[in-house]
């Protein structure tokens, strides 16, 4: 038990020992500064913007952004529609895997194209190799979209006014060739050398221990892994995800891929601070976001390591903890510590069937998501914890009695207005999309493996999973059919690009207005304070949206089996 302990601790401090020099890489790569990969990959970089006549010189406005990124968005999703609906004639398809229907192909395409990976079919018998590799293009691309709309919040807080925020290609572009793809290369070695599979051949066939001859399933899983994890995509190249052998072989590769999706969205906080010359003030959201963290993740794997009383009641021995859907390679304090990992920072991928988990285990799972800001996807994390600042800020304005300010600019009606939206339409999707499935079973609830309270939370967990771009899921629930695809695509869209939008347009209406210089009565915002007051904000947007809903679904189901 000490050993697994340790296991869980040493995991957190090799990647914020890692995220520091990694933030400051960041940094320098958004501020145009030299780095040590300048002479490798200036020349690729040089090459996609002679093809597609990009002058990346020219700097954009905050809606000149976000009219680039939708643009090009939609692009990838009609790119990926003909695919997944054309899987069988296309290449690299050894295995003869066949097309996607229109729903699930929108539900895939649009999944995929917001770094959610919502799998609503097993990835190994629906999809061929040349449907992965589009998969994980999108995965690379997914994530790049997320960093730089969050360059663009950096960049309007870096400079004291400006009308113009950098150029959205620019940034889309380094975040993948400069970031992403380095961390890729070095962490699939790692994959590669501990047995995970790259290749292109079909099925192999292979003589199981009873002596009979199995088909196993392979591909270019080493290459597909990395990224989706450290762009925190989560899709699975198999059906059980990192809970397959070929895809998280041992505890060691549990470990790599644990730090692969944590070490962006940390390195990203202290990157912020670093970029706009505040690093108190990064400290500050990095604190937030670790207090909040580990208050999901330590009840988690105390529980998940404890078990289930009713078993040990009976007189079996629960002394490995909650091992049901857990692997044993992986033991049940790193299941529960990675279920907390792959919902606060919204990857998504499982290494365990979060079905299984306690009923508070799969409580806090969904708090990671429903609050959606503890260090958050790559890039996400950041425009999220914006929000939950600026109304921090606000309110902490009013009871001084001052303007309220931020890094030199008052908040007024219209950014205020713009944070309320974003911050209200989360649960609004999350907690409309779940009354009408519940409303309406004979669609919705109708595909439920579990009644009663666990019911309800599968149905609440598709949905949260769905608005918070995190793409796990309570697999009890039968999600590929028409009602589940198209609601939770549509939750998917909205659940994205709002979040996108609303910070950006805050950020950009705060960068043209008038600098401010501080004064003795200025907010001080890089305290720990406020650091508090940010925390009280997001506890009580939480508590005040989520609580009833958890009450019917986990907490119900607590309270019944005790």
């Amino acid at each position: 038990m000490n050993t697994e302990i340790f296991g869980i601790v040493a995991m957190f401090l090799i990647t914020l020992l890692l995220a520091i020099p990694l933030g400051k890489y960041i940094a320098k790569v958004y501020s145009n500064e030299k780095t040590f990969l300048d002479p490798i990959l200036k020349p690729v970089e040089k090459i996609f913007y002679k093809f597609s006549g990009i002058d990346i010189e020219k700097e954009m406005s905050w809606k000149q952004h976000l009219s680039a990124l939708l643009i090009i968005n939609l692009l990838w999703f009609l790119i990926s529609m003909f695919v997944l609906m054309n899987m069988s004639w296309l290449p690299l398809n050894p295995d003869g895997n066949p097309d996607m229907s229109p729903d699930l192909a929108f539900n895939t395409a649009i999944s995929f194209l917001v770094n959610c990976n919502l799998q609503h079919y097993s990835g190994e018998t629906a999809m061929s190799y040349f449907g992965q590799m589009w998969l994980m293009f999108l995965q690379f691309v997914s994530a790049a979209t997320g960093m730089a709309a969050s360059i663009v919040i950096f960049k309007a807080f870096r400079e004291k006014a400006a009308d113009k925020l950098g150029n959205f290609y620019d940034y889309s572009l380094k975040s993948s060739t400069r970031i992403l793809l380095p961390l890729s290369i070095v962490m699939a070695i790692f994959l590669l050398f501990q047995g995970v599979p790259m290749t292109f051949e079909g099925k192999q066939s292979v003589t199981s221990l009873e002596g009979q001859s199995v088909e196993v399933s392979t591909g270019p899983v080493a290459a597909f892994v990395p990224i989706k994890h450290l762009g925190t995509n989560g899709g699975g190249f198999f059906g059980a995800n990192s809970a397959h052998p070929l895809e998280n072989p041992s505890y060691f590769t549990n470990m790599i891929e644990m730090i692969g999706q944590f070490i962006i969205p940390m390195a990203m906080v202290f990157a912020f601070g670093y970029f706009i010359r505040k690093k108190k003030f990064g400290y500050m959201i990095f604190g937030v976001m670790t207090a909040g963290f580990l208050l999901l993740a330590v009840p988690t794997v105390i529980m998940e390591m404890n078990g289930n009383p009713l078993i040990e009641n009976l007189g079996i021995d629960n002394s490995l903890g909650a091992m049901e859907g857990k692997e044993i390679r992986f033991g049940a304090a790193a299941s529960g510590f990675w279920s907390i990992v792959t919902t606060v920072i919204s990857t998504g991928s499982v290494n365990s069937m979060h079905d299984s988990s306690m009923p508070l285990s799969g409580l806090t799972q969904m708090v990671g998501m429903m609050v959606n800001a503890f260090y958050g996807g790559d890039g996400a994390g950041i425009l999220n914890i914006f929000i939950y600042i600026i109304l921090a800020v606000f309110i902490s304005g009013l009871m001084v009695g001052r303007t309220p300010e931020f890094m030199g600019k008052k908040i007024e009606a219209r950014e205020m207005k713009i944070a309320m939206i974003v911050a209200l339409f989360h649960p609004f999707l999350i907690l409309v999309g779940a009354a009408i499935a519940t409303a309406f079973p004979e669609v919705g609830a109708s595909t439920l493996n579990n009644p009663g309270f666990h019911g309800f939370s599968e149905i609440l967990y598709e949905y949260t999973s769905s608005a918070a771009n995190n793409g796990s899921g309570f697999e009890g629930l039968g999600d590929n059919n028409m009602f589940w695809n198209i609601s939770t695509g549509i939750v998917l869209l909205l659940g994205r690009f709002l979040p996108i939008i609303g910070p950006v347009a805050i950020a950009g209406l705060l960068a043209q207005k008038k600098y401010i210089p501080e004064g003795e009565g200025t907010l001080k915002t890089d305290t720990s304070t406020f650091g508090l007051m940010v925390f009280a904000v997001i506890a009580i947007i939480a508590a005040l949206a989520f609580f009833p809903a958890l009450a019917l679904g986990p907490i119900a189901e607590y309270f019944s089996m005790n």
